[in-house]
């Protein structure tokens, strides 16, 4: 037959398909054709099995709703904390409880109790709304002369009580103490371990804890009847007075 002669085809290099098989390939090549529109295969590999395409993997690795967790900081997180480690403290005691388990009960991740508070004991102070930190008190009582601990103590505890805001907030730790069991507990373990056992390690006597705990009967008798009770005349009597008076008690206490 005459016309224009055909270029012959070039070899590619690869295998053709038998005659007899053309029709499994154009049924294989629709089936891969298909997968492929319903972004189930990509390219196929050695078997023919097809892979799945980057966007059908996203999806499927997707989850179909939103992983619940603690939530983040809102407006009220910090009171929010300070109230469970109120619960916290009263029920289990300063000792046995943590600011991971206090963050489990305010629904809050344990990092945002560490952004507020930097310890469990700036926790306490704030949950029993103390107008001192303990722990400064502490320091500040045993830096000095080892005769003259018992002035600086009185010193010290005066120190708070006469201020306006401390006797306020003083006065409502002292009515919730006697009032409640489990304040009284929170406040004992809480100041036992952050003035108390500091102050008796530094006497270096078998019996230090007892003479601390005398000590600390005079400071709660003394602020039961001067400020709660309002006993004359020790209610009007002059703090520096009173500093006199009660300091070489409690040096007696402590070191005699």
């Amino acid at each position: 037959m005459s016309g224009t002669p055909q270029p012959e085809p070039v070899d590619s290099g690869v295998p053709k398909a038998s005659t007899s098989g053309t029709a499994a390939a154009r049924s294989a090549a629709r089936v891969r054709a298909a997968k492929r529109a319903a972004g189930v295969g990509g390219s196929g590999d050695a078997a023919g099995r097809g892979r799945p395409t980057k966007a059908a993997a996203g999806k499927r690795r997707a989850p179909s709703a939103r992983t619940a967790g603690r939530r983040p900081g809102g407006p009220d997180t910090r009171g929010d904390i300070l109230r469970a480690a109120r619960e916290s403290f009263a029920g289990k005691g300063f000792t046995a409880t943590s600011l991971r388990a206090v963050a489990r009960e305010a629904g809050v991740d344990a990092a945002l109790v560490h952004h507020y508070f930097d310890s469990k004991d700036a926790l306490f102070v704030e949950s029993m709304a103390l107008p001192i930190d303990p722990r400064q008190v502490a320091a500040h009582v045993l830096d000095g002369p080892r005769d003259e601990l018992g002035r600086r103590i009185i010193t010290v505890f005066l120190g708070v009580w006469e201020s306006a805001e401390g006797q306020q907030r003083m006065k409502a730790v002292l009515r919730s103490v006697v009032s409640s069991d489990d304040v009284a507990r929170m406040m004992r373990e809480g100041v036992t371990e952050l003035i108390m056992q500091p102050v008796a390690q530094t006497l270096g006597v078998p019996d230090a804890p007892l003479r601390v705990s005398l000590v600390a009967t005079q400071l709660t008798g003394l602020a039961l009847t001067r400020y709660l009770i309002g006993l004359e005349p020790l209610a009007s009597t002059e703090a520096p007075e009173l500093i006199d008076r009660i300091a070489p008690v409690l040096q007696h206490y402590l070191t005699a």
